[in-house]
């Protein structure tokens, strides 16, 4: 079962961030690797989709993580479609 999140931090030279759960809870560490393949670095405020893995130590971190449009960005994506 995916859940869903924002980015809160990334720091592209160590190619390692944090996303904070919508439904509230402690904010998950995650890697560029766990992005989906090919995506570029993410923005802050970025709505994903992820996953979640134990890691050493009891903890988690987010994984899987997929970019889901937020209903503006969809909207926007409707109207360029229409204009072709």
């Amino acid at each position: 079962m995916p859940f869903f999140g924002r980015i809160i931090a990334y720091d592209s030279d160590g190619e390692i961030g944090t996303i904070a759960p919508e439904g509230g809870g402690t904010p998950l560490p995650f890697r560029k690797s766990d992005l989906e393949t090919g995506m570029r670095a993410p923005r802050i405020d970025q709505r994903f989709g992820y996953e979640t893995s134990e890691i050493n130590g009891g903890g988690k971190r987010a994984v899987f993580l997929f970019p889901q449009p937020v209903d503006g960005d969809r909207q926007r994506e409707q109207a360029i479609a229409q204009r072709g």
